[in-house]
Parts: structure tokens; C-alpha cells; sequence
């Protein structure tokens, strides 16, 4: 069992950055990844970010590359979100996740969320 926990969610304006942290704690040993969501509503749960918790490997949705940096601490368990030069329209609830699977965008395969954390980006 899997326990995730958010913080860094905010108010910020458009330009602006934030940076949201998820710590891990329970029995990790089985997560192959760890990545961040998010969700507005009426909308689907969308894939932001993912980052390999072993190698480090990153992947990003096309809409954030260039922009986000995922990053994760392994001594700490802990995954990171850089958010840089924020859209409005990335207003959004932003999840973590924990997964064992090697398809690492699609929201099914992961097991173990947090709560959500709100990002809200003002024009």
C-alpha cells in the first residue's frame, strides 16, 4: 500500500511558476513510476508528466515539454513538479501518482493517488 501526499498547489499568475512536491511513503518498493496529472472539470484526468522511479527517465504530454521539469528524489521519496511560463487554461487540480506499469500515460494504470492539489493560474 501506497500513500501519496501534495503540496506547492497555488494561485499564480499567467507567466508565473510553481512547484508541486508528492512524498511517497508505505510499501514503494513495487512503483516503476511515479507521475502527475490533472484534471478540470468536466474534463477527463489528462497526463502531464512521468518520471521512471529506478533510472529517472522522463516523459512529457507535448502541451508541457519544454516547460515542466519532473524530477524525483529517491532518498526522500519524493517526486517534484517544476511548473514554469503557466497558461491559464492549466488551471487544473493537479494529482499524483504511483504506478507499477510500464505504460506510464494512461491514467488506469496507476494505482496509488493523492488527493489532488489546486493550481489556479489568473490572466
Amino acid at each position: 500500500q501506497v500513500q501519496l501526499v501534495e503540496s506547492g498547489g497555488g494561485l499564480v499568475q499567467a507567466g508565473g511558476s510553481l512547484r508541486l512536491s508528492c512524498a511517497a511513503s508505505g510499501r514503494t518498493s513495487s512503483t516503476y513510476a511515479m507521475g502527475w496529472f490533472r484534471q478540470v472539470p468536466q474534463k477527463e484526468r489528462e497526463f502531464v508528466a512521468a518520471v521512471t522511479w529506478n533510472g529517472g527517465l522522463t516523459y512529457y504530454a507535448d502541451s508541457v515539454k519544454g516547460r515542466f521539469t519532473i524530477s524525483r528524489d529517491k532518498s526522500e521519496s519524493t517526486v517534484y513538479l517544476q511548473m514554469n511560463s503557466l497558461k491559464p487554461e492549466e488551471t487544473a487540480v493537479y494529482y499524483c501518482a504511483a504506478t507499477s506499469s510500464l505504460r506510464l500515460t494512461m491514467m488506469k494504470n496507476y494505482a496509488y493517488w493523492g488527493q489532488g492539489t489546486q493550481v489556479t493560474v489568473s490572466s
